[in-house]
């Protein structure tokens, strides 16, 4: 079985094991975007729980979050963990989109994936993740997203090195998979499935996980 079959494989098991995701949630792209920029180092739930606070008081609006002091903003995202950092890197954002595009989200993901990806990472506080996240779940553009859990499955399956860094593994997936919005959407999801219930990072349930059928070794260094 070569590449592109095995991780085919290994993606109807997860799929038919864990169903669909139904990632990422949020009304607009506005809102994914910004879960996208809240959900760095913390759970969704305190994402959910800013967002809230952000809808409450009418903020999912560019203008707005253009216009709200950093304190107040601040106090509105603070259930999503190092609020004041994530403040300053959501309102560089928002005002990136604001100064170059006049808030036109559309006109700002009117772009190819090179540029758009180019452009978010200009952006202090966007890293390749995140500005993946934007591009697959806010913008349906076609971008593998890779996370901690992605680069632990595929190594403990030999699909990549210890070595490998974002944009390698990224490459990897690419090049191994159709290029298609809905799958990289689900794969990226049923990934952090998997890796949140079984391919844990110090005492992985390999004899539960769906994925034990294929080849890996359960044993990482211990910093993965």
């Amino acid at each position: 079985m070569n590449t592109a079959k095995k991780l085919m494989a290994h993606y109807e098991t997860m799929l038919k094991s864990f169903s669909h995701q139904h990632w990422w949630p949020g009304d607009t792209p506005l809102e994914i975007m910004i879960g996208a920029v809240l959900t760095q180092n913390t759970n969704w739930k305190n994402v959910e729980l800013a967002i809230n606070n952000l809808k409450r008081e009418n903020l999912l609006d560019i203008e707005k979050l253009v216009k709200i002091p950093p304190t107040d903003l601040a106090q509105l995202i603070k259930p999503a963990g190092y609020f004041t950092v994530k403040t300053k890197r959501l309102q560089n954002l928002i005002r990136f989109v604001w100064q170059n595009y006049k808030g036109d989200l559309g006109r700002f993901f009117d772009q190819s994936i090179g540029s758009l990806r180019e452009e978010l990472l200009s952006v202090s506080g966007v890293g390749p993740e995140t500005a993946d996240d934007i591009i697959l779940y806010a913008a349906q553009k076609p971008t593998f997203v890779v996370d901690a859990y992605t680069y632990r499955i595929a190594l403990r399956h030999h699909f990549i090195a210890q070595e490998d860094d974002y944009q390698t593994i990224k490459d990897f997936f690419e090049s191994n998979l159709p290029a298609d919005v809905h799958l990289y959407n689900e794969y990226h999801a049923l990934l952090v499935a998997a890796g949140k219930n079984f391919c844990k990072r110090k005492i992985p349930l390999c004899d539960q996980c769906p994925l034990n059928i294929y080849d890996h070794n359960p044993n990482l260094p211990e910093e993965f």
